[in-house]
């Protein structure tokens, strides 16, 4: 078999291109189909990781605290998503139940594990455990991943209730509103920039490597 590095595969027609390099805001384009090929990373790959570990900090606020208080004729009330989930369940909507528990928490918490656990190891010049099945896993549950869908719901019921009770948002509100636009910063990296991540770390291995080996060459610092 004979590799072509420097070929790009278009995903809409197959196209078979010439990779060229790119600078910063440009993108690259299949001429037959006009569908974009790739683009200039800019300074992506050095933001993503840092969004990565706030999006789990905002994801732990945004399930530990609740979401929004009610107050209706001095009667208190207030719920986390958990416990929402488990209501739900309760009043016999399991299916409902199992869909918001999926789209909203578990999907979105196994994209962040999995860009942590691609991440910090490619920031050490080291390749991940299980690179390329995680990365093929993320892209799969991209399309789950609804929590910005879940606040528009939420909002759109707080502003219903708003003219029947006192609303009172939670920190898991405002949270999951920070959540949503990290998330959407985060998940916007093209995974194929992972790819480039780690040719670029096997690239630096290669070249330490050789440092190593042949006498009289020095290191940089």
């Amino acid at each position: 078999m004979i590799e072509v590095p420097d070929a790009i595969v278009c995903e809409s027609c197959d196209a078979v291109c010439r990779r060229t390099p790119l600078r910063p805001r440009q993108v690259a384009r299949c001429p037959v189909c006009d569908t974009e090929l790739d683009r200039h990373p800019g300074a992506q790959r050095r933001r993503i990781l840092p969004l990565t570990i706030a999006s789990l900090v905002m994801f732990a606020i945004a399930n530990g605290f609740p979401i929004v208080e009610i107050e209706l004729n001095g009667l208190r009330s207030q719920t986390t998503l958990t416990g929402a989930v488990i209501a739900l369940a309760s009043e016999g909507r399991s299916l409902v139940a199992l869909l918001v528990l999926a789209t909203t928490l578990l999907f979105p918490l196994l994209q962040l594990l999995i860009l942590a656990w691609l991440l910090v190891p490619l920031a050490q010049d080291r390749q991940p455990r299980g690179f390329a099945v995680l990365v093929r896993s993320m892209q799969m549950l991209r399309p789950w991943g609804m929590i910005e869908v879940f606040l528009l719901g939420v909002l759109v019921a707080l502003i219903k209730l708003s003219g029947m009770a006192t609303v009172l948002p939670g920190p898991a509100l405002w949270a999951f509103g920070v959540l949503t636009v990290l998330l959407t910063a985060v998940l916007s990296f093209d995974p194929r920039g992972f790819w480039d991540m780690l040719a670029d770390t096997d690239t630096d291995t290669d070249t330490d490597t050789n440092a190593e080996a042949q006498p009289g060459v020095e290191r940089g610092a």
